[in-house]
């Protein structure tokens, strides 16, 4: 049994003197295991880290065994990553998210196609939050949780849509909230409109997509949320919260 296909490196754990257990996702493929073959040397390390575009060539004697991967370095996305610490942590986020949530083995094409356009785009920063936000809603949405923001759930109504039911996914316009407004999940503009995000957007995106992968991605598998991804979160937060001060105090 073998195959070949550009991936995405989501996992790489040492295995053995030299060698690495790594995970890659493929469109084809999903989330695979595999060990590879010198993984963890000086001269090939640098080919296997998370969020590396690679060329793997998986091969195995029977097609459910862990098999072998021999891999070729495509993008070298940790390595731009790690020049910004916001790029970083975005990107161990959405590794960790794409590893654990998705079923092995399980093709996902969508949240692949994802990656692919998203870990280039780390590098820009802070407004690459927008697009790894909207990366987790085709998440949610390909695997069966996907939110509903076309209208009200209250009002059926399509304008003024400001919450998100933490229970049902709908959103909710501040008409139809009422009192119940402090009982629902903000729902960032960006993601309904031509709304221009800012941190505090951006803490209410990554806080409402946060909800629904612990709740069902994460919590259907009755595992927590990854911590990179908390992490992701709360610095997003303290940015939102900084702005927050120089706002009032300007």
């Amino acid at each position: 049994m073998e195959w070949d296909a550009p991936a995405i490196v989501l996992d790489v754990r040492p295995y053995g003197e030299g060698d690495a257990l790594a995970t890659v996702m493929t469109a084809q493929h999903g989330p695979h295991r595999g060990l590879a073959r010198g993984g963890a040397s000086r001269g090939k390390a640098a080919t296997w880290q998370a969020g590396n575009m690679v060329q793997v060539h998986w091969t195995a004697r029977l097609s459910d065994q862990l098999g072998s991967f021999a891999g070729e370095l495509i993008y070298p996305g940790a390595a731009h990553a790690m020049q910004d610490a916001m790029a970083l942590s975005m990107l161990t986020a959405i590794c960790t998210i794409a590893e654990g949530a998705v079923p092995e083995r399980e093709p996902h094409p969508r949240i692949f196609d994802g990656l692919l356009h998203l870990i280039p785009r780390l590098p820009l920063g802070d407004a690459t939050l927008t697009d790894l936000i909207e990366w987790e809603m085709v998440v949610l949405s390909d695997l069966g949780y996907g939110l509903d923001l076309t209208s009200c759930a209250v009002t059926g109504r399509t304008e003024g849509l400001a919450y998100v039911s933490p229970r049902t996914g709908r959103a909710v316009s501040e008409e139809g909230a009422g009192a119940w407004a402090a009982r629902l999940l903000p729902l960032p503009g960006f993601l309904t409109g031509p709304t221009q995000p800012d941190m505090a957007g951006w803490r209410d995106g990554l806080r409402l997509t946060g909800h629904f992968l612990a709740r069902d991605a994460f919590g259907n598998q009755h595992r927590p949320l990854p911590l990179a991804r908390a992490m992701l979160y709360d610095r997003v937060s303290t940015a939102a919260q900084k702005d927050d001060v120089t706002e009032n105090a300007g």
